[in-house]
């Protein structure tokens, strides 16, 4: 499972010892939707490296190298699962290797924007589908019968004729043969009622790996003289070291350096102190014993209040950037006899994966490996590439796999930063985060609020406003401060765009030196929250059922379709008037996901969670297990963000360190949750992130149909409603 040994050199080493392999791959002309399928000994005459490929050696062995990183959302299994239906092979018959990050070979690498099915499916699909066809063209020339009459099965080709003695070879023994055609053009691929594996609920390939502890994360990795490098970090991004003493640090047994450190985080750095030792328990002592003064002028020191004090005045008191207006709801606004106007607010979060950040790196004079959990190989290679100066193709970027991921490890700072220690001390080094390293260090979900206003007029939405205050993850990233937040109506349904005529979306520029990026589901899952709060509130208002009153809003039959299944699974209908029904539906990275909530009051006091409904519509899709688990996760994860966890500021300074005051949700937590997929031919969608922003909407619209108490702020207690 080591991607080590599959670079080209010794790829084409492995090829010349087996006598021959089938090894096919793909490259994307510009502006192409579906890839062009090459052998990778045609790759030179397209101008192309060797790139995302599979190959079959002549012992009929069958290596499928995934280009994404395996986080838990199961691209290990989807992968293979979408050649191997093409391929005509069994899953059990396949090995998978991570390969190593290379933009020129395999496009974006980015695990993120639950992206990897969506935009590979049919490159893929079509990549299994030609190796199944040389094949069968290769045993119909062999045995001198029409194409037509053969067929390929579990990693064989067959003939059988009406009469006489069926034939069959394995792909091995046709592998020489048909490395020697010319790659076809428009092979025909199968319907979806003749697949054999796509669609069906298969074991993952991972999980073996994960339970006998054979998987390969990060911090397995080891290679000779390895160093291990614990980090004394400013948690106020921007404060410097001003100066440290290292004598007591020098003094723990195994430590052999301590040296000053930075890693880049965005536009800035973020300076610290590194102890490095033979021994991981021998590097976080030593870092535990240093004594350092930093200088922390410059920048404001904010606490939490502070920060949402000033996004409520910028919503009274600003116009922001606008993202999308149509017709005037302003003056609407002004002259409706029936309207809204409400804040909602959500706070900051941190990613709380299970394994904590760590990477290990050796830089040599002619070249800088890398290993680690990473998210975004390609990104490493671009920045590191830049920031040391070092030459892209000689940055390596090794993928294991990650114990959680989220967003945050697509980030370029922690592989950064253990290059530049691994520079400075002349050897292969491992940087290990410790928990409250990891909570600490940030980058967050920006925290933001959100002035919602609407009018009524005959049931219906006649003007709809929506203003956002938060901070911004392009400006970290570079993007132009005049320009609103793209992502300003992510999570809000476009079809609404069709039915209210009076639309006003706007970002109002916001920043603190507080870092964010990216989080499960991105602004969808703060975004979600105050828009799907506020179409409730606004049923409500009208006197409307809320299901009815979203059908009436979104004009499109396979939105109707949905809420159609959630009603039906839901027994939506008949529900008691005052029974604690809650329901929200958001749109996010190409997937639908509509959730209903159910709560009652608690013996204890407050409300309780009695169960939830999901429905997604993600289109075209693989593995309906890992549908399932993906939706389970992200309302597990949103069931903490809604209800139990925040990251707070005092003076600048994180608060919440680690798990006793960032409290995760435990499995008594958890209520009964049913997932529901729809069934249609649409294009597939994203699955690991989209069934986290429906969840905290449908549980406040539940409580205000159980209490008549409105909550638009997160997160809160269930115990205290």
């Amino acid at each position: 499972m080591d991607s080590q040994a599959f670079t080209r050199r010794n790829f084409l080493k492995v090829s010349s010892l087996t006598g021959a392999l089938l090894s096919l791959g793909f490259y994307l002309p510009t502006n192409a939707e579906v890839a062009e399928i090459i052998k990778t000994a045609e790759a030179d005459n397209f101008g192309v490296a060797m790139n995302a490929w599979i190959h079959i050696d002549t012992s009929g062995k069958v290596t499928i190298f995934s280009h994404r990183a395996e986080m838990g959302q199961g691209v290990y299994q989807s992968i293979p699962q979408m050649i191997a239906e093409e391929l005509e092979v069994d899953l059990d018959k396949i090995d998978i290797v991570f390969a190593q990050g290379d933009q020129k070979k395999f496009g974006n690498q980015v695990t993120g924007g639950s992206s990897t099915v969506r935009t590979s499916y049919k490159n893929l699909l079509n990549l299994g589908a030609t190796a199944r066809e040389m094949l069968i063209q290769a045993a119909a020339a062999k045995w001198n019968v029409p194409k037509a009459d053969c067929y390929a099965q579990s990693g064989y080709v067959i003939y059988k004729p009406a009469s006489g003695a069926e034939k069959r070879m394995h792909y091995g023994e046709l592998v020489v043969d048909a490395q020697k055609l010319e790659t076809p053009k428009n092979v025909v691929l199968k319907k979806r009622s003749e697949y054999k594996l796509i669609g069906k609920p298969l074991r993952r390939q991972d999980t073996p790996l994960k339970t006998n502890g054979t998987a390969t994360f990060g911090l397995d990795k080891m290679i000779p003289g390895m160093l291990y490098a614990a980090v004394e970090r400013n948690s106020r991004l921007r404060g410097k070291v001003k100066s440290f003493d290292d004598t007591a640090a020098r003094k723990i047994p195994g430590v052999k350096h301590v040296v000053k450190t930075r890693m880049g985080v965005f536009d800035t750095y973020r300076e610290g102190v590194a102890v490095v030792a033979t021994s991981s328990w021998a590097a976080i002592q030593g870092k535990k014993a240093l004594k350092i003064n930093w200088d922390d002028s410059g920048f404001e020191h904010l606490n939490t209040d502070e920060i949402f004090r000033r996004q409520r005045e910028a919503l009274k008191t600003k116009e922001g950037l606008s993202f999308k207006k149509q017709g005037d709801p302003v003056s609407v606004l002004a002259k409706a006899s029936q309207k809204l106007d409400v804040v909602y607010e959500t706070p900051y979060q941190y990613h709380s994966c299970m394994e904590p950040l760590n990477c290990t790196a050796h830089y040599q004079a002619d070249k800088l490996e890398i290993w680690g959990p990473i998210q975004a190989p390609d990104w490493v290679q671009d920045y590191i590439s830049k920031e040391m100066n070092i030459p892209r193709d000689k940055v390596i970027v090794n993928m294991t796999f990650l114990g959680g991921g989220f967003g945050r490890k697509a980030f370029m700072d922690y592989p950064h930063e253990a290059a530049i220690i691994s520079k400075a001390i002349g050897a292969p080094v491992q940087v290990i985060w410790t928990r409250e390293d990891d909570a600490t260090q940030g980058p967050y979900r920006p925290g933001i609020s959100y002035r919602c206003e609407g009018a009524l007029e005959n049931g219906q939405i006649s003007a709809f406003k929506i203003k956002m205050a938060g901070q911004n993850t392009n400006h970290w990233r570079g993007g132009k401060k005049d320009e609103p937040n793209r992502s300003t109506s992510e999570g809000f349904l476009k079809p609404y765009t069709e039915s209210i005529k009076n639309l006003s979306i706007q970002d109002i520029p916001f920043e603190t030196p507080i870092p964010v990026m990216w989080w499960r589901s991105v602004y969808a899952s703060t975004n979600g929250f105050a828009y799907e709060s506020f179409i409730d509130e606004l049923a409500h208002q009208a006197g409307k059922d809320p299901m009815t009153f979203r059908r009436d809003h979104l004009p499109e039959e396979r939105l109707h379709r949905l809420i159609d299944k959630m009603e039906a699974v839901s027994g939506w209908k008949s529900r008691q008037k005052g029974a604690g029904y809650g329901v929200a539906i958001t749109e996010c990275f190409s997937s639908t996901v509509g959730q209903i909530v159910k709560v009652s009051k608690s013996a204890t006091g407050g409300v309780k969670i009695d169960q939830v409904w999901a429905v997604m519509d993600c289109g075209w899709y693989v593995n309906p297990d890992t549908i399932k688990a993906q939706v389970e996760g992200s309302i597990v994860m949103a069931i903490g963000a809604a209800t139990q966890h925040q990251v707070t500021f005092k003076d600048g300074i994180p608060v919440d360190k680690n798990f006793y005051s960032y409290q995760l949700p435990r499995i008594t937590d958890i209520p009964p949750i049913e997932v529901f997929i729809m069934e249609n031919e649409e294009a597939a969608g994203g699955v690991g992130e989209p069934g986290l922003p429906a969840f905290a909407p449908a549980l406040t619209n539940a409580i205000f149909d159980l209490t008549g108490k409105r909550i638009r702020t997160l997160p809160f207690s269930l115990a205290s409603v």
